[in-house]
Order: structure tokens, then sequence, then C-alpha cells
């Protein structure tokens, strides 16, 4: 039986050695004999301490999820170049037993559009997602502590991003040249920079949260402004419903919003409202708010709304 041709991947300018053959097949025995058969065929892979390091893969494309564990052995990495240049791939679900991107694990999957990464990632490195051109949003998970050079350069249609919690380092040209890139959403303190971060990203703004600390009017050469919640008064939901007034708000995860209404802003003894609600979610959360049952509530009431930056919690 020659199992050499599924388990060593040549890799471009490298022969697979006699010295190269022996290690794997020292390493893998048991798993070249029981992994399962799809997974065998979709995946090139080697052991480090017990855990597996995806080195390659030579499935179809399409939406891909890395299984989080092969003949209990759990996933720890995404190996160099793994997915490297993978035109079919379109979206990848990372497990939470992966721990760390190496470099260019996804580079040039031109048609990557969607990345699930796991809540256990800490290390995202160099050119992990360089040049995936139809990429159009990523949230960096609260465990990731540093993001490497050029991790998502060149991705021409990234608009949004949003950075954990956690991340303390943000390595050279590690946005740069991300044309459409609109908004970077920071959950924590201002990391640190390196060179270029944003370079030719001339259309960015960065985002903050009240009550993390770092943030100045810029930030890596773009506009820095406090991260608000802002209602998207151009919806189909925004205006006067039936017993009701409706609006979208866009705001990052559990941040509370007062909400407040009176039946005219002008008279400071107008009948109000308050609540208070928690953002959901990252992307869009409704809230309805409902007329409290007064007499003196009218049809013409006017009604305002405002975030209370006190409220809102530290990252």
């Amino acid at each position: 039986m020659n199992l050499i041709p599924s388990v060593i991947r040549k890799e471009p300018g490298k022969r697979p050695t006699a010295v190269r053959i022996a290690r794997t097949l020292g390493l893998l025995p048991g798993l070249l004999l029981t992994l399962p058969a799809a997974v065998h065929a979709q995946f090139t892979y080697r052991t480090n301490h017990g855990t597996i390091t995806i080195t390659g893969y030579t499935g179809s494309g399409g939406a891909v999820v890395i299984p989080s564990s092969t003949n209990g052995y759990p996933v720890a990495s995404i190996g160099d170049s793994a997915f490297g240049a993978n035109a079919g791939l379109t979206s990848i679900t990372i497990p939470d037993s992966v721990t760390s991107l190496e470099y260019a694990a996804f580079w040039y999957c031109t048609s990557l559009a969607s990345v699930t990464i796991s809540t256990n990632v800490t290390w995202i490195g160099m050119s992990a997602f360089y040049g995936c051109a139809s990429l159009t949003n990523i949230t960096i998970p609260d465990s990731v502590t540093c993001i490497g050079y050029s991790t998502f350069e060149d991705c021409a249609s990234l608009t949004t991003v949003t950075i954990g919690t956690s991340v303390t380092d943000i390595r050279d040209d590690a946005f740069s040249s991300c044309c459409s890139l609109t908004g970077v959403y920071f959950r924590g303190n201002a990391p640190g920079l390196g060179h270029g971060t944003f370079e030719d990203d001339d259309n960015a703004t960065v985002y903050y949260l009240a009550g993390t600390t770092g943030w100045g009017r810029s930030f890596g050469g773009r506009p820095a402004v406090l991260w608000d919640s802002p209602v998207k008064a151009t919806a189909a939901s925004f205006g006067v419903r039936t017993n009701r007034f409706g609006f979208n708000i866009i705001g990052a995860t559990n941040i509370p919003v007062v909400v407040e209404a009176c039946t005219n802003l002008a008279l400071p003894g107008s009948p109000r409202r308050t609540q208070t609600r928690p953002v959901r979610r990252d992307a869009r959360a409704r809230r309805r708010l409902r007329r409290p049952r007064r007499p003196h509530w009218h049809q013409g009431g006017l009604r305002r709304r405002k975030c209370s930056t006190s409220l809102w919690p530290r990252c």
C-alpha cells in the first residue's frame, strides 16, 4: 500500500526527501490507518506534541469547516500556506480547538468571502489573509493578542473590521491597501501599531468605545472617533407606527442604550418614559419604544434618543 502521496504534500521549490517521508510515517502510522476517508482526502497535516497542524487542503473548495479533532488529536494550528492561493474557497470556519493561524495560511484565496475565527485563536500570523479580494468584513475575537505583518493587506473588498479587547499589537501593513475599508471598530484599549498599518486606506475611520484608553483624534493616520450607536434614520422601519416608534440601532454587543420619549421636548415637565436596553449583537438590533399609556400623550408627540456614555461598561 502506497500511503506517501496522501500524506506528503509537495511544496513549491521543495522535494519530499527520504528523511521527511520517514519522519512523517513515524509520527502518523495510527492516523494513516484510522483517519476517516473524507477528512483524509481533504487535508494534509502533521502532528506536533499530541496536536494536529493542518498543512494543506486538497478539497474542491466552497464552504469549508475545519474539524476540531482528528482521531482523538485536537487540530491546534493552521500551518504555513495551508490554504494558500485556493481560488475555489468561499468560506472557512475555524474551530475553537485552533489557537494560531500561521504564515500565509489563507493568502490569495481570492473567492474567500466569509471567515469565522475561533474564540481561542491568540495569534494571526504574517500575511494570513493577504490578497483575499472577496473578503468584506472580519471580526477578530477577544482571544487574539497580536495581528501579524500584512495580515489583511490588499483585501480590496474589506469594508469593516471589528477588533477584540485583547489585541495589544498590530504589526506593519496589517490593513494596508484595503481600498474599501470604511470602519475599524476597536472594543479594547488602543494597541501598539507598526508602520503603515492603515496605509492607503483613505476612507477608513477608527472607532473606539467610551471608557477605553490610549485614543486621540487620529490613530494610525486615520481619524478616530467615539464608537456611538447610530440610529438608521433611512431604514424602512424608522418612524411612527401603531402605538410605537420604530428604529434600528447599530452598536457593539451588550452596550446599554438609553432611549427617552416625551410629548414635548420644549416643556421640561412633559410626560417622559425612559428605557435602557443593551444592543445584543454587532449587527443591527431593532428596538421598539411603545408609548406610555398616559392621558396626555398625543399623536404628534416628540421623541428623542440619547446614549449615556456613563452607562457603557469598560472593556
